[in-house]
């Protein structure tokens, strides 16, 4: 397996998946199979460099995205009309909402090339985020950008919708994901204005638009006359931190511990420490995936370079998260059992 060694990694530019560029590199960067953990052919830095991108684990909300992306995609297939039904994905930040979108678009647009062999021509899906204040134009011009399109200072919202929408239908875009959409304010008019901006491209393409931003279910892009509206076409679906109250909700997070650990690359480290600690993981972490994701990687970046090549409980305790994970662990029992208790949904 080749891994691309930080010097490498310097002279690579950067271009956010938000670009088409950026989009296919990330779409042709499938996670491979790792080397054993004892495999002496790979370099210190190469293990370095796999727990820095280590693994995408697949939650219970990216299943459940998936399932009712599938279904809209169907449903959405032969449909004529204008009102098109969409997906809104919400939930804490680091709860892998980004991380989902991202993911189902691989697979959707690895899917499509093995339907369509050889065929150049084709975008299956587009990435956007939505900017800070967002306008019309601005939002349009995201998409512009991940299109390569040019936008000239004298081209007017008008145009530039047009050719983005004329392009992404030549290109036969079916999927469309539009991240950080919290930051809609459909209570202000560039906030509306650009709501009406986002229907008006998914009225003109005829793709299936999914959503991602932060508690979106209750934020202010669903009030108002645009927002319900907007909650008439979209099926919303949570993606909260994973519970653990249940027998049930404790194996769900067992086996993301275990895979996590399974993917680790570590010389000395003894299979099955992590999921013995799968309680204390779910304290530190308030069931956030993201916030677990971090924890062991960086446990296992620092073992590798203080040569332990091992993670414990010890080196676990002195790894500091982030903000919002260290705060819920002075929050009062009572509370942290309430959050701990929900169910998945």
């Amino acid at each position: 397996m080749a891994v691309a060694t930080p010097a490498d990694d310097m002279d690579e530019v950067f271009d956010p998946v938000s670009t088409w560029v950026g989009w296919q590199r990330y779409v042709d960067s499938a996670p491979g199979t790792a080397a054993v953990a004892d495999d002496s052919t790979w370099s210190r830095e190469q293990r370095l460099d796999h727990h820095s991108q280590f693994v995408v684990v697949t939650t219970p909300a990216m299943t459940r995205v998936s399932v009712e992306l599938q279904r809209m995609l169907i449903v959405n297939r032969r449909h004529r009309g204008t009102a098109r039904r969409g997906l809104i994905v919400s939930g804490l930040p680091s709860t892998g909402k980004t991380t989902t979108l991202m993911e189902l678009g691989r697979i959707f647009e690895l899917s499509d090339r093995r339907k369509h062999p050889g065929v150049g021509d084709r975008l299956p899906v587009a990435f956007v985020s939505v900017p800070p204040a967002s306008t019309p134009k601005m939002l349009v011009a995201e998409f512009a950008r991940f299109l390569g399109l040019p936008v000239l200072r004298r081209m007017n919202q008008a145009q530039i919708t047009d050719s983005v929408c004329a392009t992404l239908c030549e290109l036969r875009t079916q999927l469309v994901l539009v991240d950080d959409i919290h930051l809609l304010d459909t209570r202000t008019r560039s906030g509306a204005e650009t709501s009406d901006q986002i229907k008006h491209l998914g009225e003109r393409v005829p793709a299936t638009f999914v959503y991602a931003g932060v508690d979106v279910h209750s934020s202010p892009l669903l009030v108002g006359p645009r927002g319900q509206q907007l909650a008439g076409r979209f099926k919303l679906l949570r993606n909260d931190p994973l519970p653990y109250g249940t027998e049930p909700q404790r194996q769900v997070w067992l086996e993301l511990v275990t895979d996590m650990e399974s993917a680790l690359r570590l010389r000395h480290h003894r299979r099955g420490t992590l999921v013995r600690q799968a309680a204390y993981l779910h304290r530190r972490t308030a069931g956030v995936i993201g916030s677990l994701s971090y924890l062991i990687r960086e446990a296992a970046i620092t073992a590798i370079l203080d040569g332990t090549e091992s993670i414990t409980k010890d080196l676990l305790e002195s790894i500091e998260l982030d903000i919002r994970a260290e705060q819920q662990i002075l929050a009062p029992p009572a509370q942290r059992r309430t959050r701990h208790s929900g169910t998945v949904r």
